[in-house]
């Protein structure tokens, strides 16, 4: 086994608080056997671009309609992936499927925090706020967050760590979002990031 830290990639598209989640757990020695070592951002605004300058980690924008299609815009995220030598990749709100075709070279070194218990309230369409209005219509009492590897069905790879938060009388979409970021998606996502850093370092 060697102790060299298993390098990560983490791909986002939008405000960049799982991002922030991770950079600050790196920091306080949550994940230790993993280092982020490059972001990916699909959206040239995206504020977890300045998330990143200001931790010092390098940054690039992948646009997928700049890059006219989704094998060019996956041919061009897997070059960068490439050149920083990245084995880990994590998905950290990031607004695009990636296709079988990308995720079948990566198994097991992708993955996703989604904001439900999966099986609940995950597939296509559900992203964002939707996830959170959907619990909220059918009534449920309790849902939280999942992280999963990622495959070829969205929100269909192996759950790696889900925890549960309660819904509140009163919440609004915006509310439970919060408190399912706050309460669940920033706490195990960087603990499975962790988790499977040290299973593949570990595997090297």
């Amino acid at each position: 086994m060697s102790g060299q830290k298993i390098n990560i990639a983490v791909f986002v598209s939008g405000g960049g608080t799982n991002l922030q989640a991770l950079i600050d757990k790196q920091k306080s020695g949550v994940i230790s056997s993993g280092e982020i070592r490059l972001v990916v951002s699909s959206n040239k605004d995206a504020f977890a671009l300045e998330r990143a300058k200001k931790a010092g980690i390098p940054a690039v924008v992948v646009s997928k309609k700049e890059c006219g299609s989704q094998e060019a815009f996956e041919k061009k995220i897997r070059e960068y992936l490439k050149q920083y030598n990245i084995e880990l990749i994590v998905l950290a709100g990031f607004m695009c499927i990636l296709s079988e075709g990308f995720t079948s070279k990566y198994p097991k070194r992708i993955v996703n925090v989604h904001p439900s218990l999966i099986p609940s309230f995950c597939g296509k369409g559900f992203y964002g706020l939707k996830v959170h209005e959907a619990a909220l219509d059918y009534g449920v009492k309790v849902t939280g967050a999942t992280v999963h590897f990622v495959n070829e069905v969205p929100d269909g790879g192996e759950i790696i760590m889900q925890k549960a938060v309660e819904v509140q009388d009163g919440d609004t979409p915006e509310t439970l979002q919060k408190r399912v970021m706050v309460n669940a998606e920033w706490i195990i996502l960087p603990q499975a990031v962790e988790k499977v850093s040290a299973q593949l370092q570990k595997n090297k």
